[in-house]
């Protein structure tokens, strides 16, 4: 079981509303889980409907089962004020460099660093234990960069410890490498039933694999139920218009035979969709990896919805 599950997909997926609900999945029966944050948007937030997180680990809501999630917005330079304590004790110092500059310049300029940092503060929340040795967190869920750039984010400390091959930062980053390169994490990938998103997710797995990074599954959100395919609109186009009325009228709705041909036509794009769906689908089928798919709320993902979502990951046995 992977205790570090990374979500990514192309934007405007529902990337985050996804990690979120599986942060709650995994929280089911009592279980702990963090949820973290590495992008600075506080999606999080917004999507429990809750205050701006800070740089600390709280708690955002509690699953079926009395379980709980907690949440964490990474913030680079404290997470690079905490590793310059942990390695190199500067204490005070390492207030003053950031007085000075020097934190700002380290997160934004230097190549890498900032990932580094962030996927670091991850692997140490999966790897944290209590004093009586069992694990602080049960699971550990990243709200992850998009696709285009997942690969890149989670290899980065193989970079780091190339270039840095001796002393704290080497074996750090060969710490981090460490466990996003084992059965202790799987990279999930979100997107929905549209060649775009589809055909950057089948890219995204390819450069994951190549990375000999662990892909977990592909979650294709805002699935719309299926209500005609192309066999029936041909069917309901033929020598049925004047029945299509007739029903109409029957059901007591005036104009009905006004409303037949915005109505094929209608029909007709929902087959058509539903067409496009079906190559996509197939597309994903290629690509050999579990499938996983969740419904569209009408009414949007407020907090009732991202409980129902988790539900449905439960059941599919995402992550699980």
């Amino acid at each position: 079981m992977s205790r570090l599950q990374v979500v990514s997909g192309k934007g405007g997926t529902g990337k985050t509303t996804v990690a979120a609900a599986l942060a709650l999945a995994l929280a089911t029966e009592g279980k702990r889980t963090l949820l973290v944050e590495v992008e600075g948007r506080q999606g999080i937030a917004q999507v429990f409907e809750t205050e701006a997180l800070p740089y600390e680990e709280r708690k955002i809501a509690v699953a079926p089962g009395g379980g709980e999630v907690f949440a964490l917005a990474i913030d680079a330079e404290r997470a690079l004020l905490d590793y310059l304590q942990m390695f190199y004790k500067l204490g005070t110092a390492g207030r003053a460099l950031k007085k000075l500059g020097a934190i700002d310049f380290a997160t934004t300029i230097a190549p890498g660093v900032r990932d580094v940092l962030l996927t670091g503060k991850a692997c140490e929340a999966v790897r944290r234990r209590e004093k009586n040795g069992g694990y602080t967190y049960d699971h550990v869920v990243m709200d992850a960069p998009p696709t285009g750039r997942i690969t890149r984010f989670l290899n980065v400390n193989d970079e780091v410890a190339g270039l840095a091959r001796i002393g704290p930062i080497h074996n750090q980053a060969q710490a981090v490498m460490r466990v996003l390169k084992s059965p202790e994490t799987a990279v999930h990938l979100v997107t929905v039933l549209e060649e775009m998103p589809v055909q950057e997710t089948a890219d995204g797995i390819a450069e994951l694999r190549g990375a000999e990074l662990p892909v977990g599954g592909v979650i294709v959100n805002m699935v719309r139920p299926h209500v005609l395919d192309e066999a029936a609109v041909r069917a309901a186009s033929g020598d049925h218009r004047d029945a299509i009325a007739r029903t109409l009228a029957g059901a007591g709705i005036r104009g009905g035979t006004k409303l037949v041909e915005p109505l094929l036509e209608q029909a007709a794009e929902h087959a058509q969709r539903v067409e496009l769906e079906r190559e996509q689908r197939a597309v994903l089928m290629e690509l050999d990896v579990p499938s996983y798919e969740l419904p569209f709320l009408g009414d949007g993902a407020d907090i009732a919805g991202l409980y129902r979502l988790a539900k449905e990951l439960r059941r599919q046995g995402v992550g699980v």
